[in-house]
């Protein structure tokens, strides 16, 4: 089975593990939020109309949190699950959240646009370490001067001795949460797919794709939010 048939798959259960597989939901999440929003406000205040792409989508999550945040900004979901874009779209609808939607992998051209926030969650670390650099190149050229982009991430330890304890303290947290043998096993599958790379490293990717004002934001054992900014004109 593919990772597209296992995202496809779990597409009507997925949200409900959320909080118990991301055992920091709210940091990460917010974090995530509280970076896209500047550039989004500025926008409105421009009299524009925020423009979001969010790579990697899934069922909307994140869409539907900046959405709130900034109620008006358009969103662009890519995702290459069908069955996952057609659950956030209706979240994002029963939100009042306008949005398009586009089925394509985070390999294939992005979707024609200036965008004020690329955003993304627990999707890039499926391409491997060429296709992340080549995709921080390819989000720098669609952002408007001064947008973000803002990658809420799973990553992997600066080393393989610490990459290994990223992984017992997760399923330590988990297993606490509430998460059984079945959700670990089923997450664990779709994991057999990750390429997660070292934070320290993709932001120097970041900052060689052309990004100003890099930083990790926020991280929590594999959970990091990165991310930069176009510089402006």
């Amino acid at each position: 089975m593919s990772v597209v048939q296992l995202f496809e798959a779990a597409a009507g259960t997925y949200d409900q593990s959320r909080r118990r597989l991301i055992p920091c939901f709210d940091e990460f999440y917010g974090t995530a939020v509280d970076v896209s929003v500047p550039p989004l406000r500025a926008a409105l205040a421009a009299g524009r109309t925020p423009e979001v792409l969010d790579l990697g989508a899934g069922t909307g999550l994140l869409s539907a949190l900046v959405g709130a945040a900034v109620p008006g900004t358009r969103v662009t979901l890519l995702d290459a699950a069908p069955a996952m874009l057609a659950v956030a779209a209706e979240h994002l609808a029963a939100r009042g959240v306008p949005h398009r939607i586009e089925v394509a992998d985070l390999a294939a051209p992005l979707p024609a646009g200036r965008y004020d926030a690329v955003v993304s969650a627990l999707a890039v670390h499926h391409l491997d370490d060429a296709g992340k650099r080549d995709l921080y190149r390819r989000i720098h050229d669609v952002l408007v001067p001064g947008g973000v982009f803002v990658n809420a991430e799973q990553v992997a330890g600066p080393t393989p001795a610490l990459d290994r304890r990223y992984a017992e303290v997760w399923l330590t947290q988990i297993s606490a949460l509430g998460s059984d043998q079945e959700e670990i096993d089923a997450a664990h599958q779709r994991m057999a797919y990750d390429l997660p790379a070292p934070v320290g490293a993709q932001c120097d990717w970041l900052t060689e794709a052309g990004f100003v004002d890099v930083d990790c934001f926020f991280k929590a054992w594999r959970f990091a939010v990165f991310g930069g900014r176009r510089a402006g004109d």
